[in-house]
């Protein structure tokens, strides 16, 4: 498949005329990535995952297009945009659905504490084809299978860069992409990266930068 990243937490994915977006959020190039998708994944919702307007605005343009979240995504969005509702789906963990002809399956189920005195809300991360693993905002480890392709949140106020290359560890893809990198000046970015890339390697993940609107194919 072919994987486009844009800024921030955002990444579309084509197969076979496919369009599959993930997270087209405030951060993002969100009306540019979801031009002609067919399917949308939304991991939670803060705005930096999910830009309301352009999503919205999408559904409303766009009849053949489906969206999956979690609850409280699910439901805002039905009443932001209620001639899409029937087009609106609830995920849980441990699921495993189809969205624009890509093999879905979710894990998790709340996002990364940030701090005790702020809400948690609810996370989920999805695997597309058992092969590309967007985890959101948490460090979830998918059981039970090998990720491939593995977008790794690099930098956020709920994490650390210990953290974040112990994910890379656990998960040991052998190949991994940033994500979550748009808090980041070019000083903070080239040190955090340098730990991920030297280090995954050590366990087998090669690590690559991709720019905005770069695309790969997996």
């Amino acid at each position: 498949m072919k994987l486009t990243k844009y800024t921030h937490a955002c990444v579309r994915l084509e197969k076979e005329g496919g369009v599959l977006v993930l997270d087209p959020g405030t951060f993002s190039e969100s009306a540019e990535a979801l031009a002609g998708a067919q399917a949308v994944l939304v991991t939670h919702e803060h705005p930096d995952h999910l830009d309301t307007k352009a999503v919205v605005d999408a559904l409303d343009g766009n009849q053949d297009l489906e969206l999956h979240a979690p609850a409280g995504v699910a439901g805002q969005l039905r009443a932001e945009a209620p001639g899409a509702a029937g087009r609106i789906h609830t995920v849980e963990p441990g699921q495993a659905f189809q969205a624009a002809g890509f093999d879905i399956r979710s894990f998790g189920g709340q996002h990364a504490l940030i701090h005790p005195q702020i809400p948690l809300v609810a996370n989920i991360g999805f695997l597309v084809d058992g092969n590309v693993y967007h985890p959101g905002d948490s460090f979830i480890i998918p059981d039970g299978l090998e990720v491939q392709t593995l977008l790794v949140p690099l930098h956020a106020p709920w994490s650390k860069s210990a953290e974040v290359v112990d994910f890379v560890i656990g998960v040991r893809a052998p190949r991994a992409f940033q994500i979550h990198d748009g808090l980041l000046n070019d000083n903070g970015l080239g040190i955090v990266e340098g730990h991920v890339k030297r280090i995954g390697a050590k366990y087998g993940t090669e690590y690559r930068h991709l720019a905005p609107r770069e695309s790969v194919e997996v």
